[in-house]
């Protein structure tokens, strides 16, 4: 799977919030919900904790969807 470049300004995003800014859920509602239904995988791994800090370089899939975390100023 490919992984789109998701650019970030701060040094890290919540895992909530990169569902809903990479437009992958409409709501913060359904990013609860996937996230705790186990449909998300984090590096790999499926991540049960929509708090997760993700960091650069550090990657996110859902719904066939791939996506890696960048800093906007490199």
């Amino acid at each position: 799977m490919d992984l789109k470049e998701l650019f970030i300004k701060e040094d890290f995003i919540k895992l909530d919030s990169a569902l809903k800014f990479a437009n992958v859920v409409s709501s913060g509602g359904m990013a609860k919900m996937v996230i705790k239904d186990g449909e998300v995988f984090v590096n790999g791994e499926v991540c049960t904790m929509r708090g997760k800090k993700l960091h650069i370089n550090d990657t996110f899939c859902f719904n066939n969807s791939g996506f890696i975390i960048k800093n906007e100023n490199n």
